[in-house]
């Protein structure tokens, strides 16, 4: 798969290849950003600028937490990061980006519990 355009001075002599447009990641729920805050809440931002916070409080806190309640030690949840534009965590945890993506444009921030 080609990541740059094609142009008439890259085509190998009687090779017709389609000419494309450099792939762009254009969803907007991608996060470009994120960065942990206080009382286990981060702020991200999105490609298109949408940008809010994360209160996951409740979550890692609760009896259900499952997975999630790894973050409920400060040190761990602070080594947040983006991976293929959702937020991670080490140990395969991560948050779903378009339903992040949904909450924060319409209310500001999303609470998960």
């Amino acid at each position: 798969m080609h990541t740059q355009p094609i142009t008439p001075q890259d085509r190998p002599t009687g090779v017709n290849l389609p000419m494309h447009p450099p792939i762009k990641p254009s969803m907007p729920w991608r996060v470009v950003t994120v960065r942990p805050m206080a009382d286990f809440k981060i702020h991200v931002c999105f490609v298109d600028g949408t940008q809010g916070e994360v209160d996951m409080s409740p979550l890692v806190h609760s009896p259900a937490a499952g997975v999630f309640a790894r973050l409920a030690n400060p040190a761990v949840f602070a080594q947040v990061g983006i991976e293929h534009g959702a937020v991670t965590w080490l140990g395969e945890i991560d948050l779903a980006p378009d339903a992040m993506y949904d909450e924060i444009k319409c209310h500001g921030t999303w609470v998960l519990r």
